[in-house]
């Protein structure tokens, strides 16, 4: 499968491996882990014209439990698409599309990343539109060693929150080993079911 992240140049995107057996359900909070976010907002899946997500109090009302929803009985075909929305206010959409379907290999803990590009953008930064209007902001704190620095190269000053966020952020950098360490962690619960 590969989730690409709409409305941001240059694409930022993800290359993984799921079982069929995986719920609707575990499919967001693989994505959460994917893109690096906490998982702070509603979201919802539409799948062939059905919305599929987890209730939470306040938010959108769900037919069907994504919990009980697996992605092998949707049945999707080879390059169908679908999309998933996190976070109603900053409308983060994803394109998710199903590359290939393989055998699964005993060995391999599922999920797994295979490949991908460049950071997620910071959760609640202000969506796509505002994350690329400010992105210089972010490549300019790889140039700067300070926030003196940094406030000198944009010439302006930057809050202790938005300085928190940027300090650890570098847009060009995704670290697959470490996505794929916070996977396996959430895998191995549900695997250590499977297996009893």
């Amino acid at each position: 499968m590969r989730a690409v992240l709409r409305s941001i140049s240059p694409l930022i995107w993800r290359r993984l491996l799921v079982r069929g057996d995986t719920s609707v359900a575990q499919l967001h909070q693989i994505l959460q882990v994917l893109f690096d976010w906490q998982d702070l907002h509603l979201h919802r899946f539409e799948i062939r014209g059905r919305e599929y997500g987890v209730h939470q109090e306040g938010g959108v009302f769900f037919d069907t439990d994504a919990h009980e929803v697996l992605i092998g009985q949707l049945k999707l075909r080879r390059l169908e698409r679908f999309t998933y929305e996190y976070d109603f206010g900053d409308l983060w959409m994803h394109d998710l599309r199903i590359e290939a379907t393989l055998p699964l290999e005993p060995k391999l803990v599922y999920p797994v990343c295979i490949a991908g590009r460049r950071a997620a953008p910071p959760e609640d930064c202000g969506g796509p539109h505002a994350f690329m209007a400010t992105r210089f902001k972010y490549t300019l704190i790889g140039e700067s060693r300070s926030r003196q620095e940094f406030e000198d190269l944009l010439d302006d000053e930057v809050d202790d929150e938005e300085w928190a966020i940027l300090r650890h952020y570098h847009p060009d950098l995704f670290d697959r080993r470490a996505v794929n360490r916070r996977l396996a962690a959430l895998a191995a619960p549900s695997q250590e079911r499977r297996i009893l």
